[in-house]
C-alpha cells in the first residue's frame, strides 16, 4: 500500500519536484555578484545615504542609457526628499564629466560627493581622485544573487518558451491518441511566411489592427487545414501517422520556401511586436505567456471535464474499445490533428511577432522539442495517458535545463547532448513504468 502510493504520488507530482530541484541547482550555480540598475540601484543607494547632509556641491552622473536615465531620475527624486542640496546632473563621456565636477566650486576644498552607477565608479573615482582628493563617491551596493533567479532571466524563460508551449498542446493531444505529428515544426514557419506575406499585401508596415488580425487568422485557419489533411490520411487510408506528417512535414517546409522565395519577409508594421515582445504593465508578464496560460487552462478544462476530452484517452487507451463504446473514433482522430494544425500556425504567428518577420527558416527542429515537451511531462508515446498541465511542467523543464547551461557557459553541442539523454530517461521512465504494471498484474 505504501509503494502504491508512493508510486501514486511520484506519478503525479515527479516532474514538479525534479522542476524544482533544477531551479535550485541552477540557482547555487549562477550565484554572482550583482548589481542593481535603474530604479532598483537608486533605492539601493538611498537606503545606504550617509545621515549628515555634505556641504558642498553634489553631482548625480551616468551613461546615456535607458536604465541609468532613470537611476539619475530616481536619485534626485529621493535627495529631495532628503533634504539634500539640489544635486547638479552629469551624463556623457568621462572628459565632460570632468568638465562640469572640475568647475565647481567643491574642487578646492575637497567636498565633492558624487553618486554614479557600478559601471561608472572606476571612471568617477579617478576623476574625482585626480581633481578632489578626499571627495566621495556613492554607489549602489551590490549583493550576491542567483543570476537565475532574476526576475528579467525568469521572464525571459517563460517567453522564450511560450511557442514551445503552446504547440505542445496539441501534440499532447495527438500522443495521448497513441500518434504524433512531425509536420508542427514546418508548419510554425508556413503560418509565419503566410501571417507576414498576407499582411504586405494588405498594407505592409502601414497595415492596421484588422489586417494583422486577418492575416493571422488566415494562417492558423491553413495550418488547421493542413493537419486535416494529416488527419484524414490517418483515418481515411490508414497512413501510419508518423509517414502521414512526414510527408506535410516536407510539403508545409516547401511551401514556406515557394511562398517567401527562400526569403525573410520583414514587411510588418511596429505594432505587430506587441503579442511577441509586448507585455501587461502590472507585472511586466509577457502577452505571449498569458497567451500560453490561458491556452493550458482551456485545454486542461477541455480534456478533463468535458465528453470530447474523454473520448482522447478512450481513443488512445483502446480504439476498438473506445469504437464499441459508440465513440466516432475517426472524427476524434482528425479532430485532435486539427488541433495540432491550428496551435502550431499560432505558435508561428506568435514566433513572427517576437521577431518581426516571417521566415522559412523559422521552427527548425521544434517538433521535437515539443515532442520532448510533452514526454517529458509524463505524456505516454503508448497513448491513453498524459496530463495537460504535465506538459507545460516539461516544457519549463527543458528551458531551465537549456537557460541554465547557457548561463554556466556550456557549449551548445554538449547541450544536444545533455536534452537528448533527457528524452530519452523520460521515455525510458515511462517504459519501466508500463512494464512494472504488467508485471503487478500478472502477479
Amino acid at each position: 500500500m505504501v509503494q502504491s502510493n508512493t508510486a501514486r504520488f511520484l506519478t503525479t507530482y515527479g516532474m514538479v519536484l525534479v522542476l524544482l530541484l533544477l531551479v535550485v541547482l541552477f540557482s547555487v550555480l549562477t550565484v554572482s555578484e550583482q548589481h542593481p540598475a535603474g530604479d532598483a540601484a537608486a533605492r539601493a543607494l538611498l537606503d545606504e545615504l550617509p545621515a549628515a547632509q555634505p556641504s558642498g556641491p553634489v553631482f548625480v552622473t551616468g551613461r546615456t542609457t535607458a536604465e541609468d536615465s532613470a537611476f539619475v531620475t530616481a536619485t534626485i527624486a529621493g535627495l529631495r526628499e532628503h533634504g539634500w542640496t539640489e544635486p547638479q546632473t552629469v551624463y556623457g563621456s568621462p572628459s565632460e564629466i570632468r568638465a562640469v565636477i572640475d568647475h565647481s566650486g567643491g574642487v578646492e576644498t575637497g567636498t565633492i560627493t558624487v553618486l554614479t552607477t557600478q559601471p561608472m565608479r572606476a571612471t568617477v573615482r579617478a576623476i574625482v581622485n585626480d581633481l578632489a582628493p578626499g571627495s566621495t563617491v556613492l554607489v549602489p551596493p551590490s549583493r550576491r544573487y542567483p543570476t537565475f533567479l532574476l526576475a528579467d532571466n525568469l521572464r525571459n524563460i517563460a517567453n522564450q518558451i511560450s511557442v514551445i508551449a503552446i504547440v505542445a498542446v496539441g501534440m499532447t493531444m495527438v500522443i495521448i491518441t497513441a500518434g504524433i505529428d512531425l509536420s508542427v515544426g514546418s508548419l510554425i514557419a508556413l503560418a509565419a511566411v503566410i501571417g507576414a506575406w498576407l499582411i504586405g499585401l494588405m498594407g505592409g508596415t502601414d497595415a492596421g489592427a484588422g489586417a494583422m488580425i486577418v492575416g493571422s487568422l488566415g494562417a492558423i485557419v491553413l495550418s488547421g487545414l493542413v493537419g486535416a489533411f494529416s488527419g484524414a490520411m490517418i483515418t481515411g487510408f490508414r497512413i501510419p501517422p508518423f509517414i502521414a506528417t512526414l510527408a506535410m512535414m516536407q510539403v508545409a517546409s516547401g511551401l514556406a520556401y515557394i511562398l517567401s522565395q527562400g526569403r525573410p519577409i520583414y514587411q510588418l508594421p511596429e505594432s505587430y511586436v506587441g503579442l511577441g515582445r509586448g507585455a501587461e504593465p502590472l507585472l511586466g508578464i509577457p502577452w505571449a505567456v498569458l497567451l500560453m496560460l490561458l491556452l493550458y487552462v482551456i485545454a486542461h478544462f477541455v480534456m478533463s471535464r468535458t465528453v470530447y476530452g474523454r473520448a482522447i484517452y478512450a481513443v488512445g487507451g483502446n480504439e476498438e474499445a473506445a469504437r464499441l463504446a459508440g465513440i466516432r473514433v475517426k472524427r476524434v482522430l482528425l479532430s485532435v490533428y486539427v488541433v495540432s494544425g491550428a496551435l502550431a500556425g499560432l505558435g508561428g504567428i506568435v514566433m513572427a511577432s517576437q521577431l518581426k518577420s516571417g521566415a522559412p527558416t523559422y521552427g527548425l527542429m521544434y517538433e521535437l522539442y515539443v515532442i520532448a515537451a510533452v514526454v517529458v511531462g509524463g505524456t505516454s508515446l503508448a497513448g491513453g495517458e498524459g496530463r495537460i498541465f504535465g506538459t507545460l511542467i516539461g516544457a519549463f523543464i527543458i528551458a531551465v535545463i537549456q537557460n541554465g547551461m547557457n548561463l554556466t557557459n556550456v557549449e551548445s553541442y554538449t547541450q544536444k547532448v545533455v536534452l537528448g539523454l533527457v528524452i530519452l530517461a523520460a521515455v525510458l521512465l515511462d517504459r519501466l513504468k508500463h512494464q512494472g504494471w504488467r508485471l503487478r498484474k500478472k502477479g
